[in-house]
């Protein structure tokens, strides 16, 4: 009679992360300055100088981080930043979401304003905007302001890499699955009242 082999190695809990906003998700959200420009352009909006916001933005962190280095180890240091540029980065995305939302709605009642059928969505009485108007102006305002933003988190990012010396990577936190177990728990004992 044989015994079934067993691995010696212990089974491993594997612990779900959850996953960070990196960079490459702001540029997908967020305008670049090319179409950022086009923006301004068509709708009147100031024309962003979208190197001096990154520059500034990336002198900022460096001066900081200047500033307090007699004060913080290097592990220590590292992880201030890490949640500076982090915030920064959670902020462009945000903003690139609310954007993407934006465009989403205008083109919408755009589109709906050209079916001539529709009374609701005709322009307004004289002097004012159609609904479709103002939902193109807002979804440039914040095409403009996302724009912003993300050249600021560009700015943080690089920065980043100049102080600590390594790419910046989003903290990814462990999935708190504690409510979870006790649930199973639970729910297990429950079923046994069945048996």
């Amino acid at each position: 009679m044989t015994k079934p082999v067993r691995s010696s190695r212990a089974s491993a809990r594997v612990i779900p992360l959850r996953k960070g906003t990196t960079l490459e998700m702001v540029r997908l959200a967020c305008p670049d300055a090319a179409q950022a420009q086009r923006i301004s352009e068509s709708f009147g909006l100031a024309i962003l100088d979208s190197d001096g916001i990154r520059d500034l933005h990336e002198r900022l962190i460096i001066e900081t981080a200047d500033a307090l280095k007699d004060g913080l180890s290097e592990r220590a240091m590292q992880i201030h930043l890490q949640r500076i540029v982090g915030a920064y980065v959670g902020s462009a995305h945000g903003a690139g979401q609310f954007y993407t939302r934006a465009v989403t709605e205008a083109r919408d009642a755009t589109a709906k304003l050209a079916n001539d059928g529709r009374d609701e969505d005709l322009d307004g009485p004289v002097g004012f905007d159609s609904q479709a108007q103002r939902k193109r102006e807002f979804a440039a305002d914040m095409g403009v302001q996302s724009h912003a933003l993300r050249m600021a988190a560009e700015g943080a990012v690089a920065a980043y890499e100049k102080v600590v010396g390594e790419t910046w990577k989003p903290f990814e936190r462990p999935v708190d699955n504690t409510t979870d177990t006790v649930g199973r728990k639970a729910a297990k004992a429950q079923m046994s009242a069945f048996d």
